[in-house]
């Protein structure tokens, strides 16, 4: 199946910023639950474990990824129902995430924000279709239709991301 990305590049005060966006019909608290509860995050990213707050860390099993490793996330920010920030260390990389939600019209739009770092910038073409099969994931999860295959968005969309970078 062909898929459109949708991601765009934002320069802000700090940086750059990957945005990842989707819409649902549905309310903000039923969004935000499909992001922060641990059995329906189990069902389109992963499920995670500890006591959530802000400063807090948490332990987050990546289901999607091959071995589904565990990995540890430290909640930066926590404003139900509008804004979870997320932090996390893989080897020498430090990702910077914050889910954003707004609600309008019967409406609650999602934007998934990849703060990059300046050595992210080589990693776009591979960061986008990723959050891109995550979203639709959660998009999968939410309206209980098969799982989007992986295949259909790298390396599809490699060269649309990589394009944004110019």
């Amino acid at each position: 199946m062909t898929r459109t990305p949708m991601g765009r590049l934002v320069g802000t005060a700090d940086g750059t910023e990957l945005v990842v966006s989707r819409t649902f019909r549905a309310g903000i608290d039923d969004v935000w639950a499909s992001v922060t509860e641990p059995e329906r995050t189990a069902r389109w990213y992963g499920t995670w474990t500890g006591e959530a707050g802000p400063g807090r860390t948490i332990k987050v099993q990546m289901a999607y990824e091959d071995e589904a490793p565990w990995m540890e996330m430290r909640i930066d920010a926590c404003e139900p129902p509008r804004r979870l920030a997320l932090s996390a260390r893989e080897g020498d990389n430090v990702w910077r995430i914050e889910l954003r939600l707004h609600h309008e019209q019967g409406s609650t739009g999602l934007s998934l924000v990849h703060h990059l770092e300046p050595t992210d910038m080589e990693q776009v073409g591979s960061y986008g279709p990723g959050w891109e099969w995550y979203l639709d994931n959660l998009v999968a999860a939410r309206e209980d239709t098969p799982q989007p295959s992986f295949d259909d968005y790298y390396p599809a969309m490699k060269e649309y991301y990589d394009s944004l970078r110019a």
